[in-house]
């Protein structure tokens, strides 16, 4: 019996290399082509009249279009985190943008690794940015080329082809000349019908069909290779995006993704459909595609993946509901979640005192971007177009049926009180479930993780080290700016919690401003052992008036080389007053934590003194 074991066994490693399953079955090649920052309004199969992507809409009629696929993240790095480790950034302390936080290796691999172990060569061409540290990014993969010798060579593969013709860097520089019409564009309404956006709208169509020939490209050349019956093609952008308000932003412009997979006939019992060129309305979330493509290839699949397997003989119930995050971007503050099911989206805002439209260095390189502002700024906005630019309610919910550019806050029409509570309450048993880490300032949990001596996933698994239900019932309490919770509010403030007492401290902020009691609390939390708490003290009380008492309170957090520099830059903006108190102290601070984003702070406060 042990000969017959060991023969057994060798068996099925040269058959897993041949590209054969434990079962004798073939193993699919999978080829996934993913593109760069454009939501389904730029894809003429997903109803633009105006969009030129013959290609793609080519692979929707030969493969299954999915009409309800939603992105994680809205913006590259944490929408890549997930999609490699299969796991919620908001769960590892991935979610700020290119943080590059470490987590633990050893419980939290890559989906690649799985797929290596079955015998597949996994190759990605080229994008990796999965926002962790501690580990290369290329480690996991056997190559950064696409070689179709090696694709050839009869060991199942799974390459991945990222086209960048569609970034956000492609809708930069001058918008004029475009070969697309700007008359032949579908407006947001939340955009004013100026002519510099209309014609960043035509400039960014014609990246889109770029992109779009880069897609046929690669298909053809699977085609001229002899591969194309036997592998399964996937194409769908990263997230949203990319004209102003979409992309980093949780509305359907930020998170809905075209989806299409091609799947050959002697693969037909993973079809989802009868026939291909079917419309697939499953919600599909980014999280479930690292389980699913390694259930596809008969892989081992972690049971620390968070997602849901919607394709194949493993096919789970599908997902009632999508969650979406957006924290830290680049350089700029902010904290949101969002829950959808197919028709509602409802948004919770962390930090409603802020808005939307803050000025992000890389963003203001647009056209569009820098007149919507001039326009705003000239008073011609109105109460949709200039709302990107105000701040926010603490809740939003909206029909994206019936308003797919999301621009009617529904959360205080009576009409929709059950699916605003339902989505609500899934939300915060969603978190509770993923251990969502964004509760905590960054630069708050960055310091407990380091002073525990561990990362962020684990801190997150840590109740008494992260009180997440606390949290979550003070966020709570903090956002419904209500003056008969002065009382609690004041209460959260003499916590030994640092994270009771930073939503103490932005529940007070959120009252009346008037309110001599809340300034004096204000006050006495500029005391606070942690620099967020003392930040956004100082940040309540400049709006109450205490304009030197909360300046000296900033600039000595700066002089410090706070762990909060990043935090405190972020305020001094917010103060919209002249930078130039601050300006030797924002000019002389080398803070190591964040540099990057710390330089790109600096020049954003810098442009805010020279106008």
């Amino acid at each position: 019996m042990p000969k017959l074991n060991c023969f057994a066994s060798l068996f099925t490693l040269v058959g897993l290399f041949l590209g054969f399953s434990a079962d004798g079955s073939e193993r699919p090649n999978i080829f996934w082509i993913t593109s760069e920052d454009n939501n389904v309004n730029w894809v003429g199969c997903y109803g633009n009249p105006h969009a030129q992507t013959p290609y793609i809409d080519k692979l929707a009629s030969e493969g299954f279009q999915y009409m309800n696929c939603f992105a994680n993240a809205p913006v590259c790095a944490p929408s890549r985190s997930g999609w490699i480790t299969g796991v919620h950034p908001v769960s590892l302390g991935t979610l700020p943008m290119r943080s590059r936080y470490s987590i633990p290796h050893d419980q939290v691999k890559y989906y690649p690794d799985y797929l290596r172990k079955v015998g597949y060569y996994c190759s990605n061409v080229r994008k990796t940015d999965y926002n962790i540290g501690g580990r290369s990014d290329d480690d996991c993969w056997d190559s950064t080329k696409l070689e179709w010798k090696k694709l050839k060579q009869g060991q199942p593969f799974f390459q991945v082809i990222n086209v960048a013709s569609s970034h956000e860097s492609r809708a930069f520089g001058g918008v004029d000349n475009t070969t697309h019409s700007p008359e032949d564009i579908q407006l947001a309404k939340y955009h004013p019908d100026i002519p510099t956006i209309r014609k960043n709208y035509a400039h960014y169509h014609d990246a889109v069909k770029r992109m779009d020939a880069e897609v046929g490209k690669f298909l053809k050349q699977l085609q001229q290779h002899a591969l194309s019956e036997n592998t399964i093609v996937i194409y769908n952008s990263d997230h949203g995006g990319v004209l102003p308000r979409s992309k980093r932003h949780l509305f359907n412009s930020g998170t809905h993704c075209p989806l299409i997979i091609r799947i050959p006939e002697k693969y037909r019992a993973c079809w989802p459909a009868e026939s291909p060129g079917s419309r697939i309305d499953r919600l599909v979330s980014f999280i479930d595609m690292p389980k699913t493509w390694l259930s596809l290839a008969g892989a081992e699949v972690p049971e620390v993946m968070q997602g849901k397997i919607f394709l194949g003989k493993d096919c789970e119930a599908e997902r009632p509901y999508h969650v979406s995050y957006r924290e830290r971007m680049d350089e700029r503050f902010d904290n949101q979640r969002a829950i959808r099911n197919k028709r509602y989206l409802y948004i919770r805002n962390y930090m409603p005192f802020v808005p939307l439209g803050q000025r992000l260095n890389y963003l203001w390189k647009m056209e569009a971007t820098r007149e919507w502002e001039n326009w705003h700024v000239a008073g011609k906005t109105n109460e949709v177009t200039g709302r990107w630019f105000r701040p926010k309610p603490s809740e939003e919910l909206y029909d994206t049926w019936e308003d797919p550019d999301n621009v009617i806050n529904l959360i205080d029409n009576s009409k929709y009180m059950e699916i605003a509570n339902e989505l609500r309450q899934e939300l915060s048993r969603w978190q509770k479930e993923k251990r969502d880490l964004g509760l905590l300032p960054e630069c708050e949990r960055a310091k407990r993780a380091e002073d525990l001596g561990g990362t962020l996933c684990e801190l997150a698994k840590n109740p008494e080290a992260y009180d997440l239900d606390a949290y979550l019932e003070a966020s709570d309490l903090a956002l419904q700016r209500d003056a008969r919770h002065l009382t609690e509010l004041r209460q959260f403030l003499q916590s030994e919690d640092s994270g009771i007492r930073y939503w103490g401290v932005v529940g007070l902020l959120l009252l009346d401003a008037k309110s001599a009691e809340v300034k004096k609390e204000l006050g006495k939390a500029l005391r606070d052992k942690s620099h967020a708490v003392q930040a956004m003290a100082a940040y309540g009380l400049h709006n109450r008036g205490e304009t030197d008492l909360a300046r000296k309170t900033l600039l000595d957090l700066l002089h410090q080389e706070s762990h909060a520099t990043l935090l405190v830059l972020n305020i001094i903006a917010w103060l919209k007053e002249d930078s130039a108190y601050f300006h030797q102290a924002i000019k002389g601070t080398k803070n190591q934590q964040l540099k990057p984003y710390v330089q790109k702070m600096k020049e954003n406060l810098s442009f805010y003194a020279k106008n």
